[in-house]
């Protein structure tokens, strides 16, 4: 087939297109950042994730952190964090992700953790206190968290709506048939209640897709209509790329132009803000996220 490669054992993998290039970073914004960051030995997702818009994020003064350690109590078919059985939860990692926020001299930040199903409080009380110990430290710093569903137990996800990030996303990451594949433990009603209840409590909620996974166009439109029921604010809409070799394999390629006319749906849904195309994650331009389109 045009385009196919066959692998050592065997598969047919489809080629990376052109437009998934990824430009190298530039700009004096983010030198500073990559000397703060070698020189205090930080730790941000964008790094440890090999984010390609990792450049044109922190030259805005955008950087993402993870929480709650790297070792995730849940196995999705698309993510390269390890799981397994977590390590015991740092007390004092508010404090230290506060830190490097304050040295990077970040303007937004955005925080996201691994599951931890195996702690009763889901992971959600140091949610709460790295979002109070950045807002001492960094006055001026905005944020937005990416959570998990906190496994439907809603006293938890209250821990969060109790210090009222300016964002709270959650990704649906998939369209509903393809959710037990790709989000082996994870339910796609109780995803879409995470943001009703986000948005009941006055939360500005956000959401993101991955595309390329076999999902039909109908699909995609009707998942996307299934976030606007919930009222959610914002959607970002990128392609999956396929972590290793044991991760779920890539269907398919969607072009740019396909991710422009999600984008037009999208506005004409009634979205406040809609971030679509192929390198497109979910915290690209997330700073941008807080205000209307």
């Amino acid at each position: 087939m045009e385009n196919t490669t066959i692998t050592p054992e065997g598969r047919v993998r489809i080629n990376k297109p052109k437009w998934l290039r990824v430009k190298l970073p530039i700009g004096e914004n983010y030198k500073k950042v990559r000397s703060l960051v070698d020189e205090h030995k930080l730790h941000t997702i964008c790094e440890s994730g090999s984010c390609p818009n990792m450049g044109e994020c922190w030259g805005e003064g955008t950087a993402t952190f993870m929480i709650l350690g790297n070792i995730c109590t849940r196995s999705c078919g698309f993510c390269a964090v390890q799981t397994g059985r977590p390590e015991e939860v740092d007390e004092f990692e508010p404090g230290k992700v506060a830190k490097s926020v304050q040295i990077m001299q970040v303007k937004h930040a955005v925080i996201t953790s691994v599951d931890r199903d195996d702690l009763k409080d889901g992971g959600s009380l140091i949610w709460a206190q790295t979002v109070r110990a950045i807002r001492q430290q960094s006055q001026g710093t905005t944020m937005e968290t990416l959570i998990p569903d906190f496994a439907g137990k809603w006293e938890n996800l209250q821990n969060v709506i109790d210090v009222a990030p300016e964002i709270v996303s959650h990704n649906l990451e998939t369209v509903r048939r393809l959710t037990k594949q790709v989000r082996i433990q994870a339910k796609y009603d109780r995803s879409l209640e995470v943001l009703f209840r986000l948005k009941k409590a006055g939360m500005r909620t956000k959401s993101g897709i991955m595309l390329g996974l076999g999902e039909t166009e109908e699909e995609i439109i009707e998942t996307m209509e299934d976030l606007r029921s919930v009222d959610c604010d914002v959607i970002t809409l990128g392609q999956y790329l396929q972590p290793s070799a044991k991760h779920l394999p890539i269907a398919e390629f969607i072009t740019p132009e396909k991710f422009a006319e999600y984008k037009t749906i999208g506005q004409k849904m009634g979205f406040k803000y809609v971030e679509s195309g192929p390198l497109v994650r979910s915290s690209y331009h997330a700073e941008k996220h807080m205000f209307d389109q």
